[in-house]
């Protein structure tokens, strides 16, 4: 049984191959710059068959007619969709009618899913969505202060993303702690180009920190995160920017790109380490959010049983890790120093005195959409 995953962008295709007999990952790739100028792949259509014919060279797929089902990651699910679904027209309608939910994401993603259902005519195609795991967050969580009727009329309220993300994680410290994920309470750090908290009560997400669309939230490489409306009003009427302008201040040069000029926190490390000042004030404020969130979760969850870093900074940056950290022993978080410093594998403990288990897994949202996947058209 082959399951190909699909994570489609407005230029490119990532793709994994995984047998689900065994969960084993057989092939992974991206394809990159379809439809760039000079680029030999026009649309996302010449990308699949450059996928196939990569696949096909790999040795461990001859054709997709070998696959059993082509699973598709989709940014935004709004309330329709609170778990996988199989794809038809009437799922292709409502994800279309998403798309101002999701501008920059939802029209990539349907790209990826025509081309499939082109390429592939046969093989049932899976429609994994970010915001489903957030589905379950109450409505005093996921309801802005606005007037009601924002949210009857035009369902204007949080939906919250990394979904997939969030849920694997979560599965997998359950695993670690050998206790039934339905038993814990859980903060979820993705942190990364983008960035999301989630506060998970008894497995399920009760809070996450994404809003409407991924703008919300932590300070991430370009978006701003959580910001005064008001100072929208500001840029518009005192500045002359346009509603477009703001938009791609917001979402593409604010954040650490914003503050210091770079989105790439390693770059910015470095930086820091050799007395740039605007570096420095850069991770000084992205850990500066994340402390407040932990704060703002441990306080909605009462009792929490471990803190996960996950993404490719939570990962992968033991430094960033640590000045999360620092100050919140009094909390019962003890951050491991000797083992934060050690190459992360699948995962690693971090504390050993602190009331808070702290750990560091390696996602894999392919993974966790293929298993979704499996789940919903077998059963198990």
């Amino acid at each position: 049984m082959k399951y190909l995953i699909i994570n489609s962008g407005s230029s490119s295709i990532k793709y994994k191959l995984f047998d689900m007999d065994s969960f084993a990952l057989l092939a992974s790739g991206l394809i990159e710059k379809i439809g760039e100028k000079n680029s030999a792949i026009k649309n996302h259509k010449q990308g699949f068959e450059t996928m196939e014919s990569l696949l096909n060279k790999s040795g461990v797929l001859k054709s997709f007619d070998m696959l059993s089902a082509i699973g598709h990651r989709v940014v935004h699910g709004g309330e329709k969709f609170k778990n996988p679904i199989l794809i038809d027209d009437e799922v292709i309608k409502v994800i279309k009618e998403l798309i101002p939910l999701a501008p920059l994401h939802n029209p990539a993603n349907l790209e990826g899913i025509k081309s499939a259902m082109e390429h592939a005519k046969d093989i049932p195609n899976i429609a994994v969505f970010d915001t489903a795991f957030h589905q379950t967050l109450p409505d005093y969580a996921y309801l802005y202060a606005l007037p009601f009727e924002m949210y009857e009329k035009h369902q204007i309220r949080r939906y919250g993303f990394h979904g997939t993300s969030h849920s694997f994680v979560a599965k997998k410290t359950a695993e670690y702690i050998k206790k039934p994920l339905e038993a814990l309470n859980l903060i979820t750090l993705h942190l990364g180009n983008g960035a999301s908290v989630a506060a998970i009560k008894n497995g399920k997400s009760i809070d996450t920190s994404m809003g409407m669309t991924p703008l919300e939230g932590l300070i991430m490489g370009t978006r701003s995160g959580d910001i005064d409306g008001g100072v929208i009003f500001y840029l518009a009427r005192n500045l002359g920017f346009s509603v477009d302008e703001i938009d791609t201040l917001l979402n593409k040069n604010s954040g650490l790109k914003g503050i210091c000029k770079n989105n790439d926190l390693r770059e910015i490390m470095n930086l820091a380490q050799n007395s740039d000042k605007l570096a420095k004030l850069a991770i000084e404020m992205f850990v500066y959010r994340i402390k407040k969130y932990i704060g703002s979760y441990l306080a909605i969850l009462g009792k929490v049983d471990a803190i996960v870093f996950t993404g490719g900074i939570g990962e992968n940056a033991a430094k960033i890790r640590e000045k999360i950290c620092i100050g919140l022993e009094n909390i019962g978080i003890i951050l491991d120093s000797e083992k934060n410093s050690k190459p992360l594998k699948d995962i690693n403990k971090l504390n050993k005195k602190g009331k808070i288990k702290l750990f560091a897994v390696r996602t894999n949202e392919e993974l966790e959409i293929a298993v979704q996947m499996k789940k919903l058209l077998v059963g198990n």
